[in-house]
């Protein structure tokens, strides 16, 4: 749905254009909270994270206290520590700590860690590649090609020639095509040049062999199925709850154009965090609710996942973070992007500078509190003046100025 040059100019052509979608995020600028209202994060009912004496590299021995079931932003300029008291010393201990492997070697980096028995996991979120070979797409790692496949072993075509769910797969011999292995590539190795992939000539890229393709659920084979577009897919499975939900999500977080087999190595970076995103999404599910089950407490954290996202891209990713945390879950997010700092119900601000000027922490509350502060905090300065601007819709004009 691209590849068009929509506006060129100067900003002010840019801003009046209707088909430009920078040029609406520039003219009507996100507003924050979203909702008009943060996450409580003070009070005596409130569960808290919390590491004790953090020293590694140039943190200096500090105390991080987190409050959970929140959207938390951790700031601070480059070199401050952010990333080696967020993933080296709180996720890693309580990664180790809860696969129960501590017990040996004991805590890394720090003293103690405390109010970690109610959460049941810790992921890490980044936008490294979701597979490493064209096998790999979007339908196998969200987990909805296996529904996929059910469906159709129960076409009476496949019950009568007695395929089961193993036949529509392309990574077991049977019914994918044999001379691609069901990767609808091959590979040609070059002499001192990189490899060279090409489509399969003789699935034409299908990744089944004939048999397989003549099974149809409603009007589509199987490789139809693949290379039918996330926004086509919710519309064909709409009577499919399980899969018409995660069809929904990927359209959610901004997805809708992508191919059900889209090969994964093709896939960028921010499209690859957002599937991620999208696959813990789907495991909250609203038959926990429907039988009473409690949904498991996950720690995320995400280091800078607005590189290479557009502004309305980052809405997007803000709306899907907020979903994981309104599921019961704790966000923790690295972030320098002042959209996601203005959004979190919890900012950490390190600093004050890099390097040995850095290791502490300079500030901390909401946003609103952090910006108030009036020394020592770099982030504080560019907070208000963000936050001011949008309430008085002057960014526009400092930017064309």
């Amino acid at each position: 749905e691209g590849g068009e040059v929509v506006v060129t100019g100067e900003l002010s052509d840019i801003l009046k254009s209707p088909r430009s979608i920078t040029g609406r995020m520039l003219a009507a600028p996100l507003t924050h909270p979203f909702e008009g209202v943060r996450r409580p994060t003070r009070g005596d009912g409130l569960r808290r994270l919390r590491v004790v004496g953090a020293e590694r590299y140039n943190l200096r021995g500090i105390d991080l206290e987190l409050p959970l079931n929140t959207f938390t932003c951790v700031t601070g300029v480059s070199g401050s520590g952010k990333s080696t008291l967020i993933r080296e010393v709180l996720f890693e201990n309580l990664k180790a700590t809860l696969a129960r492997t501590r017990g040996r070697k004991g805590l890394v980096g720090c003293r103690g860690l405390e109010g970690w028995q109610v959460i049941d996991r810790a992921l890490e979120v980044d936008q490294t590649p979701i597979g490493k070979t064209p096998r790999s797409c979007p339908a196998t790692y969200i987990g909805v090609w296996d529904e996929v496949r059910r469906l159709f072993s129960k076409t009476p075509e496949a019950r009568l020639r007695g395929y089961g769910a193993g036949r529509f797969s392309f990574n077991v011999t049977g019914g994918r095509c044999d001379y691609c292995q069901g990767q609808g590539v091959k590979k040609i190795a070059m002499n001192f040049l990189p490899d060279v992939r090409v489509r399969c000539d003789r699935c034409d890229g299908g990744r089944f062999n004939g048999e397989t393709l003549e099974v149809k659920y409603g009007d589509k084979n199987i490789a139809e199925i693949l290379a039918m577009s996330v926004d086509a897919a919710a519309e064909f499975f709409e009577a499919h709850p399980k899969l018409a939900h995660t069809m929904q999500l990927l359209q959610d977080v901004g997805l809708g154009y992508l191919t059900l087999g889209q090969q994964s190595p093709t896939l960028s970076g921010g499209e690859a965090q957002r599937i991620k995103l999208v696959a813990e999404l789907s495991k909250a599910r609203p038959r926990l609710e429907r039988l009473h089950l409690t949904a498991r407490h996950t720690l995320y954290v995400l280091d800078e996942p607005t590189i290479g996202l557009h502004m309305a891209d980052v809405e997007k990713l803000i709306r899907v973070l907020h979903r994981l945390v309104d599921a019961g879950n704790t966000v923790i997010v690295i972030e320098h992007n002042l959209d996601i700092i203005a959004e979190a119900d919890w900012v950490v601000d390190m600093g004050p500078e890099g390097g040995d000027g850095g290791g502490k922490i300079v500030a901390k509350g909401p946003p609103e509190q952090v910006m108030r502060r009036k020394r020592g905090s770099h982030t504080a300065k560019a907070l208000a003046a963000f936050i001011g601007s949008r309430g008085s819709g002057g960014l526009v004009q400092d930017v064309a100025q």
